[in-house]
């Protein structure tokens, strides 16, 4: 199955490089490309994108509102948002992932990382860089006021109609751990890692692991550890 894959970023040139990469490969093609959060949103429902690839920093409707937008059309339930940009360690990354963003990567990143973060989302997992994964982990651990304002309480209450198990893979997805490293982790298999992370994203209406991770965090369930 081919991934149509949309392409949102102010700058011409970059989304020719995007296009010509992503055209390079076999089992992925470009379908529409947007300057701006809101022709994204629009084309995204046009073409029937599974993946964007969403600059952050847009003029008017820039890639953080598009993300929301796209998150909340219950017709685009299936489109995942890749966050690409300069800036991997401020609030944008936890912004992202609340947003519904599936990932995060660097513009930075290499040709392979980029490929891999697009059949990762289409393939309904979660994808953030190291570097991206840190500056997550450092915000949690200097929450100040204006991330405190964003939270869901209901999210949290919502931890308490999880099993220990599910409590017990949501941990684990947090710490980054793959179904497969999870499984080996706790003794059983991949498949059943999967079923209780699927459960977990329903009971707590998350689109993916990403969110996951976002929840998990800002519940308590898990804390960053201090270096």
């Amino acid at each position: 199955m081919t991934i149509r894959v949309l392409l949102a970023d102010d700058q011409a040139l970059l989304r020719s490089a995007f296009r010509v990469l992503v055209d390079s490969e076999p089992d992925m093609e470009v379908v529409g490309e947007a300057s701006d959060g809101a022709q994204a949103v629009r084309l995204a429902k046009e073409q029937r994108a599974d993946v964007v690839l969403m600059d952050i920093r847009m003029p008017g409707t820039d890639g953080l509102a598009a993300t929301r937008m796209i998150s909340a059309d219950p017709e685009l339930a299936a489109v995942r948002v890749v966050i690409l940009t300069t800036f991997e360690v401020d609030d944008y990354v936890v912004r992202s992932l609340r947003a519904g963003a599936s990932g995060f990567l660097g513009k930075g990143s290499e040709p392979e990382e980029l490929l891999s973060a697009i059949r990762v989302a289409a393939g309904g997992e979660a994808l953030l860089s190291p570097v991206a994964t840190k500056g997550l982990i450092a915000r949690f651990l200097a929450q100040d006021g204006g991330l405190d304002e964003d939270r869901d309480p209901a999210r949290s209450e919502r931890l308490a109609t999880l099993t220990v198990r599910e409590r017990e893979v949501l941990a684990q997805v947090a710490g980054g751990l793959s179904n497969d490293e999870i499984a080996e982790r706790l003794a059983v298999s991949p498949l059943t890692v999967k079923t209780h992370v699927n459960r977990a994203m329903g009971k707590l209406g998350a689109r993916d692991r990403a969110q996951l991770v976002v929840i998990a965090y800002e519940s308590g369930l898990v804390r960053p550890r201090v270096e």
